[in-house]
């Protein structure tokens, strides 16, 4: 289930961002410090969702426009990160495509996280272009991903 965020989850979804695995997938991939989270998050607030799995919080959502990221609990899922991956996604999509009313959506992906990569073409978006990006210095191949109502 998505929901919006609330201040309270501000500090839960810090060390999710600030997981070595997510970070290492990321387009900013220093370790993220409460100050620059709290300010990024007043920025954002109402761009942000919070999925819950079971109930409990477990992931978060990012819209800008029609733009979109996600990151998700790595240590608390476990061995249900992929089935929450995948649920996620799916209510992603239907929320943009519903409740914003987008036409399109997309959002970039590293060209070596595969697994995310096999997740967006599962579920219909589809590869429109690739750009280096610099990533903390280093030159990285971001693919950009759009899926159409």
């Amino acid at each position: 289930m998505l929901r919006p965020a609330r201040e309270t989850d501000r500090d839960l979804v810090l060390p999710w961002r600030n997981h070595p695995s997510v970070r290492a997938v990321s387009l900013t991939t220093h370790e993220i410090r409460p100050a620059e989270h709290a300010a990024w998050w007043a920025a954002r607030g109402g761009d942000v969702l919070i999925y819950e799995e079971d109930g409990v919080p477990a992931g978060v959502v990012i819209f800008n426009g029609s733009t979109w990221s996600f990151y998700l609990d790595v240590e608390g899922l476990g061995p249900r990160l992929l089935p929450a991956w995948m649920r996620l996604e799916k209510e992603a999509v239907e929320y943009a495509f519903g409740t914003l009313g987008l036409a399109t959506l997309g959002g970039e992906t590293l060209a070596d996280n595969k697994q995310v990569l096999a997740l967006h073409r599962r579920f219909g978006f589809r590869e429109t272009r690739r750009y280096e990006r610099l990533v903390d210095g280093v030159p990285k191949t971001v693919v950009w991903t759009e899926r159409s109502k």
